[in-house]
């Protein structure tokens, strides 16, 4: 960057990408227009509204779960970088799908051609799940897993997995994001029209709180509504907006809120601007709290407490100088743990490349590392509680974040105002705006529209084999030849008959999704079955 252009941006409003305007140096009068008491209004962590934090203690008892995403190719290759990151410290697994395993079709179907194994692991049937989690220990190790539609599937698998192994499902501890209404508006790994994918998001709801009762059923992610390209306060607002849905379709459906609500969960973008972001959790979780309390009134403090997943924002990262990421993700790091995340990943150096080499994911876990035991951030609960630009700036997310939440409300609630299109607009608005910023230089991404310089050395790409999809299509055939060929073929059919019947008389389908899946059936079957009753989502195109 010239001289020249340093000195043209400094007349410039300084704000961030929500359009709060920071303060140049100590200035408290948006405080105290507001009457901020900051002993009277922050309160302790661990206590509502929980703005500091949801555990009085905080890092200082127990550092967040260090959760590597990851998955790749084949179950094989992928629960080796599983014990490789264990190996290294990781102290909980996040599973990466492939895009068929995200909407629910099996490796042999026409439309999962070229796609097998890309994005994430492919995974058809309980023996890949077998494969997936072996060695692993299922009652110590947290296990997560980012999917959505076939998300009663996929944890299906995992819970006949440990049945098979005698582990109880009251020892599994994991998350599945199980957030349909996000695909809807900004992701579009959907399967079914949004009605039946609440069903079963509340089937699940009900299910655990009685069968798997550690299990996090649901991760609200507003990480993919910014990843789309919505500010900080889009971010919040549709994130917590979706999350009351849920809410409101399971107390609906006759579930008391204390059965279910201490183990929602949150995923969150852990984007640029550090000041903001920090702001943005604490401004989040006390907004929920208050929420809860004043929608559904829980008996629990537990129901009201928003704890959150945070991923270092994956679209800021450059293929240009890609090496420049490892200071991006390390500075986005630090902000989730300066908000209070309670577990965290941070993204490797090459993702704008390719998937993760274990070179790369070693940095980028060791990134954690060097926070949570050399930094020195964790010895104090809330570290930026009473700073006037962040205080400033909680207040003000919080207050956009709920007006926004209540325009929602005027249309009906977060689902009829992602039918009409109301929240996809936002957000491409948003992004668009953020786009034309970089395009025009009002903001600046060092290595690609400033700051360019020749490229150093490439840094070597993890390449997936073409041979992955035809192994794992082969290994699926013979599945299918060896339960058809036996006496397990008469239960398999039983089993997708019962679902079938499940889904047309309202009754809860886990009961009968576990029964599929251990009866043999795959992914694309199960799916299938419950196309015929529940039909397609046909996206409107807004």
């Amino acid at each position: 960057m010239t001289e020249k252009k340093r000195e043209s941006t400094t007349s410039k409003p300084v704000t961030t990408s929500s359009g709060f305007a920071i303060p140049t140096a100590y200035d408290d009068r948006s405080l105290r227009d507001r009457n901020f008491e900051p002993s009277r209004d922050l309160g302790d962590a661990g206590e509502y509204p929980f703005t500091r934090g949801v555990q009085p203690t905080m890092y200082r008892g127990r550092h967040w779960t260090m959760r590597q995403y990851a998955g790749f190719s084949t179950a094989r290759e992928s629960n080796e970088r599983y014990r490789y990151l264990l190996g290294r410290g990781t102290t909980g697994l996040s599973v990466a799908f492939d895009l068929p395993t995200q909407i629910g079709m099996d490796s042999d179907c026409a439309l999962a051609r070229g796609e097998v194994g890309k994005v994430g692991v492919a995974i058809d049937t309980i023996d890949d799940m077998e494969t997936l989690l072996d060695q692993l220990p299922l009652d110590k190790v947290s296990v997560s897993m980012t999917i959505n539609a076939p998300a009663s599937i996929l944890l299906a698998m995992v819970m006949v997995v440990a049945e098979r192994r005698g582990i109880g499902w009251d020892k599994l501890n994991g998350t599945i994001q199980n957030d349909i209404l996000k695909e809807y508006a900004a992701r579009g790994t959907y399967i079914f029209p949004p009605k039946p994918s609440l069903r079963l998001v509340t089937d699940i709801f009900e299910f655990c709180s009685k069968e798997v009762p550690k299990w996090n059923t649901i991760s609200v992610s507003g990480y993919h509504i910014r990843e789309a390209g919505s500010t900080a306060v889009q971010e919040v607002a549709f994130t917590l907006a979706n999350g009351l849905e849920y809410v409101r379709a399971a107390v609906d459906r006759g579930l008391d809120v204390d059965s279910f609500a201490p183990r929602i969960s949150f995923f969150f973008n852990a984007h640029n601007n550090l000041l903001e972001e920090v702001a943005k959790f604490r401004a989040a979780r006390k907004l929920w709290a208050e929420l809860m309390r004043e929608r559904f009134s829980p008996k629990s403090t537990k129901s009201l407490a928003l704890r959150f997943h945070a991923q270092t924002a994956g679209s800021t990262l450059t293929a240009q100088q890609p090496e420049n990421n490892v200071v991006r993700v390390a500075y986005q790091a630090l902000a989730a743990v300066l908000g209070g995340c309670q577990s965290l990943h941070t993204n490797s150096r090459d993702e704008a490349l390719a998937l993760p080499t274990e070179d790369s994911v070693r940095i980028a876990l060791r990134t954690q590392q060097i926070l949570a035991y050399e930094s020195g951030v964790t010895m104090t609960v809330d570290p930026l509680a009473g700073s006037y630009a962040v205080e400033a700036l909680t207040l003000d997310i919080e207050r956009d974040a709920r007006a926004m939440i209540a325009k929602l409300d005027e249309m009906g609630g977060a689902l009829a105002a992602i039918e009409t299109g109301f929240v996809q607009n936002e957000i491409g608005d948003a992004a668009y705006k953020a786009q034309r910023a970089i395009e025009e230089h009002e903001d600046v991404v060092v290595g690609v529209n400033d700051f360019a310089d020749s490229e150093g050395p490439a840094l070597p790409i993890l390449k997936i084999d073409e041979s992955v999809e035809r192994d794992q299509v082969a290994r699926l055939v013979e599945f299918r030849r060896r339960r058809d060929a036996s006496t397990e073929r008469e239960a398999h059919l039983r089993s997708l008959e019962a679902l079938d019947h499940a889904a047309t008389n309202g009754t809860n389908l886990m009961p009968v999704i576990v029964d599929a899946v251990r009866c043999n059936s795959t992914i694309g079957e199960i799916v299938s079955t419950l196309k015929k009753r529940f039909g397609e989502h046909q996206d409107q195109g807004f």
